[in-house]
This record gives structure tokens, sequence and C-alpha cells, in this order.
């Protein structure tokens, strides 16, 4: 089913709803349109483009399995009848991933919440499990989760496989696609007769980031990492690189553990309500995560080049904000609170010029352009990543500022897209991905329209 049809609007009376229904009853279900429609959308507003060409797109029904046996029944009886499934959770997701464009059934998996096993350094848990509350009970044995998104207190583990990349903690532990940060996963194929399938080693990789095109994902064996008590600090600068190129230095210091540094030029964070007045007027500042036993260490590695300006226990208990919430895409959300004429991009600044190409991106744009930067480690190097906020005006002039990243060597994964391919760095379908769904999903049920490279092998 190509993204062209999935845009020509959902048919009603298209699929047999009722003969599925029927099929798997005792399987949970919605079917009010308002409820529907409301849970048939993701943060796919943050972009005034996906705003556009989303709006109004819905599921037939939601249907809530309690467990993989209820999935199994589900993908049996929608695949008979060539109902489409798109899998959601927490809906999280920035670029439509859990919007149905086809209509079908909205596969609710958050009830697949359970955690099967916990081990020292592993943790099995069901596709539906929330960050916030796996980590809190990998907390009690000594470890936590290695990284997660700005919403951990909203997305599921399954979604942040199926959707994310990177996020707080990836500048020790690297992106998801690094080897070792998924072990296993557990899925259900989209055929007549359903397979189970355990996936492990290379192969886990099918899943990843695959905006569940490429199987229903039930169940995930995860690393975890020795959990340490963390606190939250803000430091002032007088100049933006001054932040960054500290930043660096912090992120490459690997005897001080940290899971988060993030350098916010200055016109950000005046965007913060409560946490303004820790960062001054017309000072750029950086929001991290120290161990608490390396915060000796830290303020020697600081010295006197930065103010620090807010320093405070961890807290993301209810009711608090902790400082990753203002973070990786939860700063456009801050900014969007007051003013929704911004949107935002997702870039990677090459690790061999970084200050140089930070230099030159804020020279070219201005106040266009706001940055704030996220260190991380991508291929084994320390780098940037960045969701700078962006004064939106057309859409023209948007992908002209994407080219003009790109034409200087600072990648995009276009976030202002639905489909797979063209929301990556490499604009095209990972091979194997491609080849793994034509055995897993022949009829092109799972999530259609998103992997606009695939073509149906069974009609």
């Amino acid at each position: 089913m190509s993204a062209s049809r999935a845009l020509a609007g959902n048919e009603p009376g298209r699929y047999d709803i009722a003969g599925l229904l029927a099929e798997i009853e005792g399987v949970p279900v919605t079917t009010d349109s308002q409820i529907v429609r409301r849970r048939s959308r993701d943060f796919f507003w943050y972009s005034p483009v996906l705003n556009r060409q989303l709006h109004g797109k819905a599921a037939d029904v939601i249907v809530s399995p309690r467990d993989e046996a209820d999935v199994v029944r589900v993908a049996a009886a929608c695949t008979k009848r060539r109902i489409p499934i798109t899998v959601r959770a927490g809906a999280t997701g920035n670029y439509g991933q859990a919007v149905p464009l086809e209509g079908g059934v909205l596969l609710d998996v958050s009830g697949l919440d359970k955690t099967e096993w916990i081990k020292p350094g592993l943790v099995r848990v069901g596709a539906g499990a929330r960050i916030h509350e796996l980590d809190a009970e990998l907390r009690a044995t000594g470890y936590e989760i290695r990284m997660h998104p700005s919403t951990k207190r909203m997305a599921t583990i399954g979604g942040f496989i199926a959707g994310g990349s990177g996020g707080v903690g990836s500048v020790t532990w690297g992106v998801l696609r690094d080897p070792g940060n998924l072990i296993a996963a557990r899925i259900v194929t989209m055929e007549e007769e359903p397979r189970v399938i355990e996936l492990r080693g290379r192969d886990v990789q099918a899943i990843n980031h695959g905006y569940g095109t490429t199987g229903i994902i039930t169940a995930l064996e995860l690393p975890t990492a020795p959990a340490w008590d963390w606190t939250d600090v803000i430091i002032a600068f007088d100049d933006f690189l001054e932040a960054v190129a500290f930043g660096r230095e912090l992120a490459m210091a690997d005897g001080i553990a940290k899971k988060l540094v993030t350098p916010m030029d200055a016109p950000i964070t005046q965007h913060f309500g409560a946490l303004a007045e820790y960062c001054p007027p017309g000072k750029s500042v950086i929001f991290a995560m120290i161990a608490t036993p390396a915060l000796e260490s830290f303020r020697t590695l600081l010295a006197d080049r930065g103010q620090v300006t807010y320093e405070a226990p961890f807290d993301e208990s209810p009711g608090h904000e902790p400082l990753y919430e203002y973070t990786w895409n939860h700063t456009t959300l801050q900014w969007l609170k007051q003013d929704r004429g911004i949107t935002y991009l997702q870039c990677l600044f090459p690790a061999d010029r970084l200050l140089e190409s930070v230099t030159e991106m804020r020279e070219m744009f201005g106040d266009e352009v706001l940055y704030h930067l996220e260190f991380i480690r991508f291929g084994g190097k320390v780098t940037c990543s960045s969701l700078p906020i962006v004064r939106f005006t057309t859409e023209e002039r948007l992908n002209e500022i994407i080219r003009l990243h790109e034409q200087h060597g600072v990648w995009i994964a276009n976030p202002h897209v639905w489909t797979l391919e063209d929301g990556t760095r490499h604009k095209k379908a990972d091979a194997d991905q491609l080849g793994f769904k034509a055995g897993v999903d022949p009829y092109g049920l799972l999530n259609p329209g998103k992997m606009r490279s695939f073509v149906p092998t069974l009609s």
C-alpha cells in the first residue's frame, strides 16, 4: 500500500470490522469514534508539515491485547481479512509512527507490561512496560535502564525501541543500534498462521527503529547498568561555544559518570518557566546529570570556566520536573507551550570538526535556528546530536535549511516526514529490515505507508 494511497483517507466500511470483532471476542476493544480518533495520534503536531498532512487519519477500532496469545489471535484474524494493524502504546513519537494511515486496527499493547525476569545487567520485559516504572523496578535491584527518551515518564520500552534511536544516557552508552544495547526481541508475525519468533544477535536489528513495520514486538531483552545516585546541574557560560567546548571535554572524561550533557544557546532557556531563574539572561548553559560521587571531579574539571547556578538531587517523582525534561525534544515542547510558531530538526554534527561546524551553522542561520546540543557517543566517537529550535515560515524554507545543513556536513534525519526511509540520515530502507519484512508481513499489513520501499509479496 503506497503512501499516496494512504493520504487519500480512510474509506468507511472497506474492512470487515464486525467479522473481526466476532472472531476476537473476549479481547478488549474500543469502538467509540471520538476515543479512536484521539488515540490515533502521536506528537506529530510538533511538525507543521505533518500536522497538515496527517490531520484526520484514524483507525477503525482499538484492540487492547492482554497478553501475547491475544496478539496472535488478533494478527491471525486481521490477516485473514486483510485489515492493517498499527501498533501503539504510549504514542510519544514525533513522526506519525503510531498514526494508522490506512485505518484498520490500532493495536494498543500497553497491557503487555509484565517483567519476565531481572538478572544482574539484564532485564526481559513486555513491550508495553512504561520506562519510568521499569526503571524504578530495576533500581530496587541496584541497576537502571541504560538510556531513555526525554518522554521517559510516558513512553513504553517497545515504542522506544521501535521509534527511537538514543536519548538520556547516550553520552555514555551510544545509540540503540550500537552493539550490546539491544539483546533480543520476541515478535508476532502478520501471517494467516502467525508465528512467534525470538530474534537475537544481529537478527534483532530487524525491529530496531522499524516503526512496527517488521513485526509486532511483544517482549524485549535489554542490558542494564549499575544504578547511580544522580545530581542535576546547570552551569552558565558567557559564550555558547565555551559551553560546547566544556561539554565536549566533560563528555570525553570517561572517569566522570554522567547521563546528560546538553549545552543550550542563550535565547532558548528563557522559555523554561521556573528554571529560567537559574539561566541568567544572555548566558548560555549546560544541563547535566552527574553521578553524585563524581561531583568533586566534575567541579575540578570545570574550575572557573563556568558558574554552577543549580545543583540538586535528581528527582522525577510526581510534581517534579527533572532536567532531562528540558532536553532532547522536550526543549521543543517547553518552547511550544508559549509559542506555536516554531518547529525543530534532528541533526548529527561531525565528530572531527564539531566546534567548527557548530560555529558555521550558527553564523549561517542566526536566530532562525537556535541550537541545543546533546552529547552522545556515535560510532565510537564523541559528538553531538541536536534538535534545534527552528522558526517556521514555509515548508520550502524548512527544506532549504535541511539542504544547507547537509551541504555543510551536518547529517539530518528529517522529522517532517512519516516514512522510515525519508526520516533516516541515509534516505533508504535498511536492506535487512526490508528483506525481513517480506517474510513476516507478506501482505504489507503492518503500519502500511511507513516503509515506502516495501512491495507486498502476497495480495
